[in-house]
């Protein structure tokens, strides 16, 4: 990373100055909106962003409220609310060491007066409040005022902190052309401009500004802190990008993708970009892939869909790619998303390789295991295994009866080939930390995804516990029961076309076809053994459009609807149907 990196008291690591653009909260101020230039830490797992004069506040001030003693900044917890707004005080702060006095960063260095003479936004002098119980509406943006406020005595009238600063009428500097005017949001005409230009949302206060020659809208936020008219950049450009505040439909050159809101453009190179990707990571590792991906502004040929959404992207425009995988590319946009990127920038790091293998070899068949360390583990292949219901894998739980295995000479420890093979340390969609596998335990544990019980194996990730079963998926996933692959996705209020019940969380999923499935049928075992059948079961996937029969389950003796119909059990004798979670199996594969 190009950028150095600045020891600033506010923060305990380094912080690095950024041109980005980023919409989320300050962790000095603890105020939601849009951030240009700020700082950010690029530690694992801090992922915090700071406004420029937070990020810069000094260790040490003189307050016009307490001049008795200098204010220490602090990043401890202090109980109560800030002595000055009566808002609760979060760290970091100002707090005297002497006396108990305390302010949180907003009224250190931007205190509110106590009084305003002649505010912009009404005609009589105002008072300042601290925080209340009592709920009223702002006067300007009839927006509720959770925190402190202004008020006029003589007509009983309250205005949030951040309104008494605008006017009913405001020179904005992305639109010199004409004052725009603060009016209500229902007073539009039906071929007004209703979003915001320089944000593309739609307002969510009542108010908003507006120009009636011109058609230009902009909401309070953008009033209050417009964006930057022109940002230099040489990493993300040569030459200096101009803001262009008008609805213009276009490609993004970063990122391949459609915006049309407040984009910068270069006239003397045709280079248009949106703002949020300005200043973007160069080298970063993401969830859904094994190795580093780069940024570039070109991706070029051999590229067809994105890693992380699965839709096109555009040769011409750029995108991260790897470097190992020579097809695999992601959009900008997707790969810096907060789900999918751990938030560190890698440019400049050497990337180190770990031995991820959970085995060493120590003889021929012969390999000592982490999870089973006291005795060496003998290969067997699945021909010269017998199948016996009451062994299972100390992975996965699973009862053997498929595939080769490897098994402890001393004592009962048996692992399939294929949990044997397992990796320590995975990347999994589930999270931005990696995941780390972790040996049998004695308690049950649930999977965090799929809800079921175990007391095998299973990927851990601070708080998350993922078994090996859910753990093993990967995208594109190709099931018999779909015709497409299947991609993760996380939604609410879909059911599974397998077992017909609610997901709420991670489901795997066919955009096109609209098909979802959960995690649990997705890793159901392609073959079982049953101990009221003498052949072993195989899960089929298929669609019985005019079916006339009528389907029992051999288990519970339920009937079935054969319109339903889409997983099913086949043994080589004859068909026999299971419903799923009523069936006791012998093994699985």
């Amino acid at each position: 990373m190009a950028t150095t990196a600045v020891n600033l008291p506010i923060h305990e690591h380094p912080l690095y100055p950024s041109a980005r653009c980023i919409i989320g909260e300050c962790d000095g101020c603890h105020v939601n909106g849009y951030m240009y230039n700020g700082y950010f830490c690029n530690e694992p797992f801090c992922f915090i962003w700071f406004h420029k004069e937070c990020a810069e506040a000094p260790a040490e001030i003189s307050h016009s409220s307490h001049h008795q003693h200098p204010l220490l900044l602090t990043n401890d917890s202090i109980d109560g609310p800030c002595d000055l707004c009566g808002q609760k005080l979060l760290p970091p702060c100002y707090s005297c060491s002497t006396c108990e006095f305390k302010v949180d960063l907003t009224c250190a260095m931007k205190p509110s007066p106590p009084a305003i003479e002649h505010p912009l936004c009404h005609h009589h002098s105002l008072v300042f409040l601290k925080k209340r119980e009592e709920k009223v509406s702002c006067e300007l943006c009839k927006d509720s005022i959770a925190g402190p406020s202004y008020s006029c005595l003589e007509c009983d009238v309250y205005f949030h902190v951040n309104c008494i600063q605008l006017s009913k009428e405001v020179n904005h500097p992305c639109h010199s052309a004409h004052p725009l005017k603060l009016i209500p949001f229902e007073s539009l005409t039906d071929d007004a401009e209703t979003t915001c230009l320089l944000c593309g949302k739609k307002p969510a206060e009542n108010m908003l500004y507006h120009c009636s020659v011109c058609n230009f809208t902009s909401c309070l936020g953008c009033t209050k802190n417009p964006p930057l008219l022109v940002i230099e950049h040489i990493k993300t450009h040569k030459h200096p990008l101009i803001l262009f505040p008008r609805r213009i439909p276009c490609i993004c050159d970063i990122c391949g993708k459609k915006c049309e809101f407040a984009v910068y453009v270069c006239p003397q190179c045709d280079f248009v970009t949106a703002r949020g990707c300005i200043d973007l990571a160069r080298v970063i590792n993401i969830n859904r892939h094994d190795h580093r991906i780069y940024l570039t502004h070109h991706l070029g040929t051999g590229y067809s869909k994105c890693g992380v959404c699965h839709e096109n992207v555009n040769q011409y425009k750029g995108a991260y790619s790897c470097s190992v995988c020579p097809h695999y590319a992601v959009h900008s946009t997707c790969a810096v998303r907060t789900d999918v990127w751990d938030g560190v920038e890698l440019e400049g790091t050497t990337e180190i390789t770990e031995d991820n293998s959970p085995f060493k070899v120590v003889g021929d068949n012969l390999i000592c295991h982490f999870s089973h360390e006291e005795h060496p583990l003998r290969f067997q292949k699945d021909d010269v295994f017998i199948h016996d219901e009451h062994k299972r894998c100390a992975a996965c739980i699973h009862p053997l009866g498929f595939g080769s295995i490897y098994c402890c000479e001393t004592c009962p420890f048996i692992l399939h080939e294929k949990c044997a093979n397992l990796p320590m340390k995975k990347r999994l969609v589930f999270g931005t930390r990696p995941y780390t596998l972790m040996k049998e335990t004695t308690q049950l544990t649930d999977c965090t995804l799929c809800g079921i019980f175990s007391d095998g194996f299973a990927y851990s990730s601070r708080w998350l516990d993922v078994d090996v079963h859910c753990g093993s998926l990967n995208e594109p996933l190709v099931h018999d029961g779909h015709i497409h692959p299947l991609n993760f996705d996380k939604m609410e209020g879909h059911f599974c076309d397998g077992c017909k019940k609610n997901i709420d969380d991670y489901m795997l999923r066919c955009k096109a076809c609209d098909f979802d499935l959960c995690l649990y049928c997705a890793t159901l075992p392609k073959k079982i053994w049953h101990r009221n059948d003498g052949h072993p079961l195989t899960l089929c996937c298929e669609e019985k459009e005019e079916a006339s029969d009528k389907y029992w389950c051999d288990i519970c003796e339920k009937e079935l609807d054969p319109m339903c119909i889409r997983r099913f059990l086949t043994s080589r004798a004859r068909t026999k149907l299971l419903v799923w979670g009523k069936s006791q199996v012998w093994g699985g594969s």
